[in-house]
């Protein structure tokens, strides 16, 4: 398997993302064929990995992906890879899923990747040795190769986190001083997407140039090592021979690796932009709706009547199926944060409102109670749910039973009618 690292953190906000970007970058123009990963059910990570060096980014999750999946993602080559954590290191859900909690340690255990801690020493010092030294003893499966130092305020500063990691035995890759300028813009589910960046690459380019400066790109690749990963690699099935999926601005959150899955499988991916008011391919198999921000778009999607002509008419003879945003499209109306109603494709009853205001978030399982394309009742699918809409009409069946990692049932079981379905989680596997 490809020798690799994990970028990882003690929590949420620590820069590792500024330091994954600027490593794959800094890696690329060095000629290196860097594989880029991202642990969890992240659907924004991966379109910046892509854009920082050129390869497809591919999720890693041990809750929702049976292990054949895993091994199927980890065999995509290269000469490196570079896995992005999620949450904290060790943040997982409390009852494991198809191969672990979810957690980034997870993958490490999985693959043998060490990990390389990115840690925010702003307002300490020496005590952020202990932290990383609790991070390197907690679980003996999973190996932390070193550390970044992160928002380093001075070189006094710098000297005293060292000698604390110095104390600990933990390897120093790089110390980054604190610069306010190096962030990515953000909205209410994570960052803004890449394709809105204003200057992606520049921003990008910079991260590298910093991370150049103030870290050892020599002793980060030596420290990269992996382990065989046993089992026969399994890819999704695709549901249809010729897919229309709407890809744009509004719909744009899709798993890397269903399509690349389904593409090589043979399946055929018909794009179309339904914010630049076309319709699905009449041609097609079928129709998917991912999610994505159509909250933010409503009103040009409810102007959109080319789209939802060619939808509606679509879905009277082949099947429809759309994920949280996609969902609340298919629906009958969808009220925005300033509480206007627009009109949406009325293939089925739900109502939902951004105006009210929810966060539903986490993993899900659900068993079918009624077909999703390329699956039958009784199939049991493991996805993620991350929204903030709140449902004020969903009168069709539900479409599936569907419980959250812990075992209780949720009331967002999607609904179906006719062959038009839709679910607010985002399906990454089967569950076995």
């Amino acid at each position: 398997m490809t020798p690799g690292l994990i970028i990882s953190a003690p929590r949420s906000g620590a820069g590792k993302t500024t330091v994954m970007l600027g490593l794959l970058r800094a890696l690329a123009e060095d000629g290196v064929a860097v594989q880029p990963y991202k642990c969890g059910p992240d659907y924004i990570d991966p379109a910046f990995h892509l854009a920082a060096c050129g390869r497809a980014s591919f999720n890693l999750d041990s809750w929702a992906m049976q292990p054949g999946l895993l091994a199927a993602q980890l065999a995509r080559g290269g000469e490196m890879a570079l896995a992005e954590g999620s949450m904290g290191l060790f943040d997982g859900v409390v009852y494991p899923g198809e191969a672990g909690t979810g957690a980034s340690a997870d993958i490490a255990a999985l693959t043998g990747w060490p990990v390389v801690a990115v840690l925010d020493v702003s307002g300490a010092a020496q005590t952020v040795a202990a932290l990383a030294a609790g991070m390197a003893a907690w679980r003996p499966d999973v190996k932390l190769a070193g550390v970044i130092l992160n928002r380093v305020a001075s070189a006094r500063h710098e000297r005293l986190c060292r000698l604390g990691m110095e104390s600990a035995g933990l390897p120093v890759f790089g110390a980054l001083p604190r610069r306010g300028d190096l962030t990515l813009p953000e909205r209410h589910l994570g960052l803004v997407q890449a394709v809105e960046h204003p200057d992606l690459d520049a921003a990008i380019a910079q991260y590298a140039a910093f991370l150049r400066e103030h870290t050892d790109l020599a002793a980060l690749r030596a420290a990269a090592t992996a382990r065989t990963v046993p089992g026969a690699l399994q890819q999704p099935k695709p549901p249809g021979q010729r897919i229309a999926i709407a890809r744009d601005e509004a719909f744009s959150f899709t798993y890397p690796h269903l399509l690349s899955a389904w593409t090589a499988q043979g399946a055929e991916i018909l794009p179309f932009s339904p914010l630049a008011d076309e319709a699905p391919d009449p041609t097609a198999d079928l129709c998917w709706l991912p999610g994505g921000y159509p909250e933010l778009h409503a009103g040009r999607l409810a102007a959109a009547g080319r789209f939802l002509t060619g939808l509606r008419s679509f879905a009277q003879t082949k099947p429809v199926h759309g994920e949280c945003g996609g969902y609340m499209v298919l629906g009958e109306a969808l009220i925005d944060a300033k509480g206007t109603r627009h009109a949406m494709a009325g293939l089925l009853g739900l109502v939902t409102s951004y105006e009210k205001r929810k966060m539903h978030l986490g993993y899900r399982l659900a068993e079918l109670a009624a077909p999703l394309p390329g699956h039958a009742p009784g199939a049991r699918l493991r996805g993620h749910e991350f929204h903030y809409s709140t449902i004020l009409a969903q009168p069709d069946p539900p479409l599936a039973r569907v419980l959250d990692a812990e075992g209780t049932a949720v009331p967002e079981t999607g609904s179906h009618r006719g062959r038009v379905s839709g679910t607010f989680f985002h399906l990454i596997g089967e569950a076995s």
